[in-house]
């Protein structure tokens, strides 16, 4: 049975601090909608209301795009291992950029990862709970070093290798809509 919250209780943010996986959705008014997977030590639960999570380089901008357009977005969270349960955290989010004023107090909440490029924002105004009893279980092996390791190359010796990439890559989503990272990440 799903159970409502209006924060993220003790209970709900033990649960996500043990999570190595959740999935982020967006969409604009009239996009696809886009639900990506993250991982590595990336979230960061502010208060009852407020989750920070730190968007590294990829092959796409979805997420931070969709955002800036149209500010819903949806956190899940699935138990692999012990007790099932799903966790879904509702809310607006806004993106945050290199250059914005708030960046530097939140991204000192981060170990820095290679290919860091935005911090996401997410005020939670629901928590909502569900069984789970559906998703399978997994056990968990390990943390992937290829995305830091492809970061540190793409990078290159002069540090500019990630914003050709952002430049290539990452200034629209595939909808078309524009992104910002080049004006506000430099």
């Amino acid at each position: 049975m799903a159970v409502r919250y209006q924060e993220i209780t003790d209970r709900l943010e033990k649960f996500i601090n043990e999570q190595k996986v959740f999935f982020v959705g967006t969409a604009t008014a009239d996009s696809r909608i886009n639900i990506s997977p993250k991982g590595l030590d990336t979230l960061r639960i502010v208060n009852k209301n407020r989750v920070v999570w730190l968007n590294v380089t990829g092959s796409g901008n979805e997420t931070a795009t969709h955002v800036q357009e149209n500010p819903r977005m949806t956190l899940m969270f699935c138990a692999f291992e012990g007790k099932p349960m799903i966790l879904r955290l509702y809310g607006k989010a806004k993106v945050i950029h290199q250059n914005d004023r708030e960046w530097q107090d939140l991204f000192a909440l981060f170990k820095p990862i290679p290919g860091y490029r935005q911090i996401l924002d997410l005020s939670v105004d629901m928590a909502l709970t569900s069984c789970g009893i559906g998703v399978p279980s997994y056990h968990y092996v390990g943390e992937r070093d290829m995305l830091e390791d492809w970061a540190i190359r793409k990078d290159g010796e002069d540090g500019t290798g990630i914003r050709k990439y952002w430049e290539d890559k990452n200034q629209f989503s595939i909808d078309d809509i524009p992104s910002h990272i080049m004006e506000k990440n430099t």
